[in-house]
């Protein structure tokens, strides 16, 4: 139904090429020890210092199921002496895509060949930045194994904020800068954009985008389980889903052993006296391995074990879903988050390839059995329903999904912050 290149076999052999970015323009800061790189060769190190003074720092390798790794992730903002371990490992851990029909079901990363359909991409596609090549082993092509698939870039994503002063004649701004690191994988059909955002104020977003054709075996639908595509209602594009997983190993302060907490609130009718509703927020700390649900005024974060900002409050980062369409048919599927704890082999949310041992479960949901988190793997679903549309083709335009991390006290105050406003800490009162 999605077979667009003969797939010449998936080698299980991880592959990797060199890569280094630029730094973008300088921003003057005090003089501090240097900071120590990533802990990998050059050629697997991608540092960048953004204009508004932020270093982002991490190594990267090229797996052959998962396609890109991310590793030993580190943020150092102005005014910080040392980087900030964020991050073990991020990457990808499942792309599954049923139809609506019920006459395909795909698991992109482990069964349908993405990290062998890493593209090429030309300069445009990467503008101000650095494309390197990756070689790509048992390629669909052997002649042309070579990819200049990988990118790194930067670009301004608009107000970082804006604050007008205590009179009209100061306004206080900045145009946030990220760095960008992405590839282009096409699967069937389909080419999705993993791309990676390190925001200089810490946020961290990852998101993939779906772009490529419609598959033309798919125009058969005609039963309410498609949309009609071209002239007339002849032609129905089958409806399908793309739930996306991701794979974090946190290591905030370089400790893996960080603490997970929910929190929940709940407003309540204003009681006598009281000009509006009341709204209590409840802690939970999650102790154990837990399969999460989002839901309205329900939050998480992962809470360093060693680490405290300037002001003492523990470092943390939390988890921000995105929308997303949640699929009921798969029991991996029916949850939005899983905190598990760490196992070498559980390495995707489905169809794992791991070898964790006669009668082991495959997939995410059956990792959840009660063990004490000592050491937490966060595994995200964020899942989108394709209904096509005429506008799909031809090419398909993108859609995005994906979830963010905040940073929630890594730094004392904005990390961005002017010096004439760096004394305005806690409470202030007018005039002082």
């Amino acid at each position: 139904m999605r077979e667009k290149y003969v797939l010449v076999g998936l080698s299980a052999v991880a592959l990797a090429a060199g890569l280094t970015t630029a730094a973008g323009p300088a921003t003057a800061q005090p003089k501090a020890a240097a900071a120590p790189a990533a802990d990998c060769s050059a050629a697997y190190r991608i540092e960048q210092k953004l204009s508004t003074g932020t270093t982002w720092r991490m190594c990267w390798r090229y797996e052959s199921a998962a396609g890109l790794v991310l590793e030993k992730i580190s943020y150092q903002p102005p005014g910080e002496a040392q980087p900030i371990k964020v991050l073990n490992s991020a990457r990808l851990a499942q792309i599954h895509v049923p139809y609506d029909d019920g006459q395909a079901e795909y698991q992109d990363l482990t069964g349908a060949g993405f990290a062998q359909g890493l593209m090429n991409m030309a300069p445009g596609e990467c503008p101000g930045g650095t494309i390197k090549t990756v070689k790509v082993p048992e390629a669909w092509d052997p002649e042309h194994a070579n990819v200049k698939g990988l990118c790194t870039t930067t670009r301004t994503r608009g107000h970082a904020y804006r604050m007008q002063g205590d009179t009209a004649n100061k306004v206080w701004q900045t145009q946030g800068k990220d760095l960008l690191v992405y590839t282009v994988n096409q699967t069937g059909w389909y080419e999705y954009i993993t791309e990676w955002r390190f925001q200089d104020d810490g946020t961290i977003n990852m998101n993939v985008g779906a772009t490529g054709s419609l598959s033309p075996g798919d125009y058969d639908a005609g039963d309410g389980r498609g949309w009609p595509i071209g002239k007339g209602a002849k032609a129905y594009a089958t409806s399908h889903s793309h739930n996306v997983f991701w794979r974090l190993d946190f290591g905030l302060d370089g400790s893996s052993k960080g603490k997970v907490e929910q929190y929940d609130s709940v407003v309540s009718p204003p009681r006598s006296g009281e000009e509006g509703p009341t709204n209590k927020t409840t802690r939970t700390q999650v102790k154990k391995e837990l399969a999460g649900d989002a839901k309205s005024m329900r939050w998480w974060r992962m809470v360093s074990a060693t680490g405290k900002n300037k002001d003492g409050h523990a470092r943390s980062y939390e988890i921000v879903p995105g929308a997303t369409t949640k699929y009921p048919g798969r029991g991996y599927t029916r949850h939005d988050l899983y905190f598990t704890e760490y196992n070498k082999c559980e390495q995707f949310a489905s169809d794992n390839l791991g070898n964790c041992g006669a009668g082991a479960k495959k997939s995410v949901d059956g990792w959840v059995n009660g063990q004490t988190l000592t050491h937490p793997l966060v595994w995200v679903n964020v899942g989108f329903h394709h209904i096509a549309r005429d506008e799909d083709q031809q090419p398909m335009p993108i859609h995005w999904q994906g979830f963010s991390l905040a940073p929630r006290d890594v730094t004392a105050m904005n990390p961005l912050t002017p010096a004439a406003l760096a004394d305005q800490n806690g409470h202030v009162e007018n005039g002082s």
